[in-house]
C-alpha cells in the first residue's frame, strides 16, 4: 500500500502541484482511507520527502556504480553520468519534475538530508572533473566547481522540456550535451568580422 500510496501522489503532484493536492485525492486515487494513509506516512510533507529522497538516492547510486567502472577514463564516464541523467527523464520525469519544483515545500529537516545528498551527487561529478584534469582528459585551467554546476545546470533542467520521443533521442542528447561540454561551440575558423 505504501508504495500505491507514492505512485498516486507522484502523478498527482505532477499534475496538480503538491499544495493543490489532498491527501482525500490521494487515498482515493488508490481506494484506501485516510486511516491508511497515515499509517504510512505523519503528513503529506513526509511523502514528499520520501519521494525527492527515492529520486535523489536513485541517481546517486546510479551515479557511484558509473564512477567505480575502472575500465573506463573520466570522458566515458561523464558521457555515461550525462547519458544516465537524460536517460531518467524517461523513466523518472514526474519524480525529477517533483523534485526540483516541489521541494521548496519541505520543512528545513527534511530539506537538509536531501540538500546532503545533492551535494553528494554533486561532489562526486566535481571530483570527476578534477580526475580528468589531472589525467590530462580536460583542459588544466577548468574550475572543476563551476564545471560541476554547468554540467548539473545543462542536465538537470532537461526533463522540463526534454521529449524522450521527440526527434531528438536519449543517445543524441547526450552527444550534442557531451560534445558541447568538451569542445564548445566554436568552429574552427574565425569568423569575419
Amino acid at each position: 500500500m505504501k508504495e500505491k500510496l507514492m505512485e498516486a501522489s507522484i502523478e498527482l503532484f505532477d499534475r496538480k502541484g503538491f499544495k493543490e493536492t489532498s491527501v482525500q485525492e490521494i487515498v482515493e486515487a488508490v481506494g484506501a482511507t485516510k486511516g491508511a494513509f497515515y499509517y504510512y506516512y505523519r503528513s503529506k510533507e513526509e511523502l514528499l520527502r520520501d519521494i525527492c529522497i527515492s529520486y535523489i538516492e536513485d541517481l546517486l547510486d546510479q551515479q557511484s556504480r558509473l564512477l567505480q567502472e575502472p575500465e573506463k577514463i573520466c570522458t566515458e564516464k561523464l558521457h555515461a553520468i550525462v547519458y544516465m541523467v537524460i536517460r531518467n527523464i524517461r523513466t523518472r520525469k514526474k519524480s525529477a519534475r517533483i523534485f526540483f519544483r516541489e521541494m521548496r515545500h519541505l520543512a528545513d529537516e527534511h530539506l537538509k538530508e536531501i540538500r546532503e545528498k545533492r551535494r553528494a551527487f554533486r561532489k562526486q561529478y566535481e571530483q570527476l572533473i578534477q580526475e580528468g584534469v589531472a589525467r590530462g582528459e580536460f583542459k588544466p585551467s577548468l574550475h572543476a566547481e563551476m564545471i560541476t554546476f554547468g554540467l548539473l545546470g545543462i542536465t538537470n533542467w532537461s526533463y522540463y522540456w526534454f521529449q524522450p520521443d521527440g526527434s531528438v533521442s536519449e543517445e543524441e542528447l547526450t552527444d550534442i550535451y557531451v560534445d558541447l561540454i568538451l569542445n564548445g561551440i566554436r568552429g574552427q575558423e574565425r569568423p569575419k568580422r
